[in-house]
C-alpha cells in the first residue's frame, strides 16, 4: 500500500473543500514528498487546458507518482454533473469526463475517479429513476471504452445518502459496475462515506477485493477531518486491506482543517505510523 494526498491542479484557483496543501503547484508537490507520501491525487477542473506530460514530469521530479485524477472539482466549481436536469450541461459533463481520461493518460495516472461528479437521479431530466440510471450506465460504458483505448481505468465512488441517491454502498457500486459490464470500470471506497453507510469496513473491503475491482481508497475520518481526529479505527482498515492483498493507494481526501498543510501533515503522521507497523 502507498499513501497519497489530494491536491488541485495548477488551473484550479478557487478553493476545493477536500483538496489539501497550500502554495504553488510545485510547492505542494514538494510538501507531499516531504511528508512521506508516495503520490498525489490531482483534482482537475479544466483538463483540456493542462499539459499532462509536463504535470507528470513535475510530479516525477519530486519523487512522486500521480495516484489518480479526481473529478470532484468539476462538480463543485463548474457545476457540471453527468446526471443534470439540463441536457446540454450533461453533455458538457460527459465531454469533460473524456477530457479527464485523456489527461490521465498523458499524466501517467492509472485511474479517474467518479464521485459527486455523477450527479443525482432526482436532478436528471427523466420521469423516473430507472431511466436516469440506465443513462448513467450508458455514459459510464462509453467512458470506460475511451479509458481502455488510452490505458486508463475509471473508479466509481459510493457516497453517503446525504450526498448521493445513486450508489451509496460497495454492494451498490459493484451492481452498477456489473450493469456497465466493462473491465475498465472499478470501485473506489472512501472511509468517511463507509462510516455512514456500510455495516463493517472489513465486509465492504472484502466485497470489493473479491470482485477484483477495488482499485482505490480515500481517507477521511468520521467527521471528515484527517485520520486520527475522529472515531474510525484506521489500523483495522489497513489490517483488512493488507490481509486481503490490496496494494493500491490510500489517498487522503478530507477537510483542510485547521489549515491545508497542518491537515495533510497530521494525516501523514497518523497513517504512516499505522502503515509501517
Amino acid at each position: 500500500m502507498k499513501l497519497s494526498v489530494v491536491t488541485s491542479t495548477p488551473e484550479v484557483v478557487a478553493p476545493v473543500p477536500v483538496a489539501l496543501l497550500s502554495g504553488s503547484f510545485a510547492e505542494r508537490l514538494e510538501k507531499a514528498a516531504r511528508m512521506g507520501c508516495a503520490g498525489v491525487e490531482l483534482m482537475a477542473l479544466r483538463p483540456a487546458d493542462l499539459d499532462g506530460a509536463d504535470i507528470a514530469a513535475q510530479v516525477s521530479h519530486c519523487g512522486l507518482e500521480v495516484a489518480a485524477i479526481g473529478s470532484g472539482a468539476i462538480a463543485l466549481l463548474d457545476r457540471l454533473t453527468l446526471l443534470s436536469r439540463d441536457p446540454a450541461t450533461g453533455v458538457a459533463a460527459e465531454q469533460r469526463l473524456h477530457e479527464l481520461i485523456d489527461f490521465a493518460a498523458a499524466a501517467r495516472a492509472p485511474l479517474v475517479t467518479v464521485g459527486g461528479f455523477r450527479g443525482r437521479l432526482a436532478n436528471a431530466d427523466w420521469t423516473d429513476a430507472p431511466g436516469a440510471r440506465a443513462y448513467l450506465v450508458e455514459i459510464l460504458g462509453s467512458a470506460a471504452a475511451r479509458a481502455a483505448q488510452v490505458g486508463v481505468r475509471l473508479a466509481i465512488e459510493p457516497l453517503n445518502r446525504y450526498e448521493s441517491d445513486v450508489v451509496n454502498t460497495a454492494a451498490e457500486g459493484l451492481a452498477l459496475i456489473r450493469a456497465v459490464g466493462h473491465s475498465h470500470l472499478g470501485l473506489l471506497l472512501d472511509t468517511f462515506h463507509m462510516n455512514i453507510e456500510e455495516p463493517t469496513y472489513a465486509g465492504s473491503i472484502e466485497q470489493g477485493m473479491a470482485s477484483g475491482r477495488l482499485w482505490h481508497i480515500h481517507l477521511g475520518d468520521s467527521n471528515r477531518l484527517p485520520p486520527g481526529y475522529g472515531h474510525i479505527d484506521f489500523g483495522e482498515i489497513v489490517a483488512a486491506l493488507r490481509r486481503m492483498g490490496y496494494d493500491g493507494y490510500l489517498s487522503a481526501e478530507h477537510f483542510p482543517r485547521p489549515d491545508p498543510d497542518s491537515a495533510a501533515a497530521a494525516m501523514a503522521r497518523h497513517m504512516l505510523s499505522i502503515m509501517k507497523s
